[in-house]
Parts: C-alpha cells; sequence; structure tokens
C-alpha cells in the first residue's frame, strides 16, 4: 500500500496532541512563586474568619504544619500570609463572617396557653427582680470558669480581669520558649474569662 494514495491524503489523526507544559486549570497557588493548580483551601485565621487561601497540595501541607488560629502563635513565613490575607494585602477567597459575642435578648411576646396568659392579665403580674450574678447559684460552667481561673465565686469582677491578665502572660507560648503544651491552658483561661463576662461577673 502506498502512502501517496488519493484515499489517504487529507486525513488527520483525531487524537489529541498531550503537551507536558500545560497551564493549570483554575486558581493558581498562592504561595510565593508557585505555578501549580490551588486545589486546596487553607483557613485565614484570626480577623480574617470566613476567608481562606489557596494553595496546591505541597504549600498547603507546609501552610498546615505552621497554622495557628492567631498568627502571633504561627510559624513566621505562615504567619505572614495570614496577616497580609486578613490585612487585604493578599487576595482572600471566601466571605467575612462576623461573630455576635453578645447574647441575644429574650422575646418579649408573652408565651404560654391561653388559659395562663389570660390568668396573667387578670390577676397582679409578679415581677422578680433579677439577680445579682454574684448572689446566685452559679452554673456548672460558671464554677469550672472560676476553677480554671484560681477565684473563689465571690471574687470581684477586678480580681477576675487581674487574675485573667496573668494567665495570659504566664501560659503565653513567648514566655514558655514556644511550649505548645501551655496553649491549652491559654485556651481554658481565655474561654473561662468569656463565661463570665457573658454571664455578668466582670
Amino acid at each position: 500500500m502506498t502512502t501517496d494514495s488519493k484515499i489517504f491524503v487529507g486525513l488527520r489523526s483525531t487524537r489529541k496532541k498531550i503537551t507536558s507544559h500545560e497551564k493549570p486549570v483554575g486558581p493558581v497557588c498562592q504561595w510565593d512563586g508557585c505555578q501549580q493548580a490551588g486545589s486546596h483551601r487553607a483557613p485565614v485565621g484570626r480577623d480574617g474568619e470566613g476567608f481562606y487561601l489557596l494553595f496546591c497540595p505541597e504549600h498547603a501541607r507546609t501552610y498546615n504544619k505552621g497554622y495557628n488560629y492567631a498568627s502571633e502563635l504561627s510559624d513566621p513565613e505562615v504567619a505572614r500570609y495570614q496577616r497580609e490575607a486578613a490585612s487585604g494585602s493578599r487576595r482572600a477567597h471566601g466571605v467575612k463572617v462576623e461573630h455576635v459575642s453578645e447574647a441575644p435578648l429574650p422575646s418579649m411576646k408573652p408565651s404560654g396557653s391561653a388559659k395562663s396568659l389570660n390568668a396573667r392579665k387578670g390577676g397582679k403580674q409578679h415581677v422578680t427582680p433579677t439577680a445579682d450574678p454574684q448572689q446566685r447559684k452559679l452554673r456548672v460552667l460558671e464554677a469550672k470558669a472560676f476553677e480554671t481561673l484560681g477565684l473563689s465565686p465571690d471574687a470581684t469582677a477586678e480580681d477576675i480581669r487581674r487574675r485573667y491578665k496573668q494567665r495570659l502572660k504566664m501560659h503565653h507560648p513567648d514566655a514558655n520558649d514556644g511550649d505548645r503544651g501551655a496553649e491549652d491552658h491559654l485556651k481554658a483561661s481565655i474561654e473561662a474569662h468569656r463565661i463570665l463576662k457573658l454571664n455578668g461577673f466582670c
């Protein structure tokens, strides 16, 4: 069979040529100097809740190894990415999450059955004064919060604030040569202070 036959002239291979240097489709890895596909999300952290960065698998692993929620506690390189993304100097994806720290107000709409509502309307309504948080019986979480901070339940708001600041300085990783064991104590102290603050103790 000859290759110059009229039957085979003009026929071309339908196979797609595979090129080894194709550019990645989609977003590119946000690690400086990397041109791989950014297929893995990495959270920004504090001051950037809801935002994330896109990295290739290799740089996502590197980022996650040095990542901490607070950029001050992360590895220097990872902390730089967190700060730049939170400040807006590095592009971050996602939608910012706003946290509401205050407890929602109770509903003003009367609740209960029709019978109990009518009974309330007919008679005098007994209004109970709001109890002072220092005098009422402590709930389980409140008692645990006092125990975590090493305070007695009759401690004043100033005592709570002072002890909280002492605990922050004592258990901060910078004061413990980067010891990760102190991080659990730090988190527990922060959570205990948050509970006491939400419940009106400080």
